[in-house]
């Protein structure tokens, strides 16, 4: 139960970690790395928050959420981090869950919202260094949008992404029952 505890104990930097490796399988060479980084990091912080918790924006369900929350609600227009979450979890969902909100959702219609709240979110931004990348996300939300849902389905197309434990080869059985047996006959003290 152990191994399974640390297979499972995932922090945010190996997330990070293994979100720009998974970008980086599924992009082109020249991808800018600052743009590569950034959605690591929308990838990673959605992989870590709950759709239930009260301490931050949940991550949205579907897209109708989304909805609901930026596009019904114009009073968080002006607000420059609201958009930039908006165009995130327009990224996540019409993305990386492309293949689950397409049945119900008009994904070019949730891209180009997604595209729009970052150039927005790009407006109010008081960093000239972040709105050019907000400004530039939304000018290539597209090219992310298809990026996130190819590495979806390479993840969903690989066996294993956890390892499962080796059984034990012919000669290491016999050790390891001597071992079992003498760890209940001679308990520890």
């Amino acid at each position: 139960m152990e191994h399974l505890r640390e297979l499972l104990a995932v922090d945010y930097r190996q997330a990070l970690a293994f979100f720009v490796l998974g970008l980086r399988d599924v992009c082109e060479p020249s991808v800018d790395r600052e743009e590569l980084l950034y959605n690591a990091s929308v990838l990673a912080h959605y992989a870590q928050t709950s759709t239930q918790t009260a301490d931050e924006l949940p991550t949205p369900v579907n897209l109708s959420d989304v909805f609901d929350h930026f596009v019904l609600d114009t009073t968080l227009m002006h607000d420059g981090l609201m958009m930039e979450t908006a165009g995130a979890q327009c990224l996540l969902l019409a993305g990386f869950f492309e293949r689950q909100m397409r049945q119900r959702h008009n994904i070019r219609w949730y891209a180009e919202v997604g595209a729009s709240c970052f150039s927005r979110a790009a407006a109010q931004e008081k960093s000239s260094h972040k709105a050019r990348l907000l400004e530039t996300l939304a000018r290539r939300f597209e090219a992310w949008r298809q990026r996130y849902e190819r590495l979806s389905r390479e993840l969903r197309d690989r066996p294993y992404l956890l390892m499962p434990p080796q059984p034990p080869r012919r000669g290491q059985r016999r050790a390891i029952l001597l071992r079992h047996q003498a760890s209940w006959c001679h308990p520890k003290v």
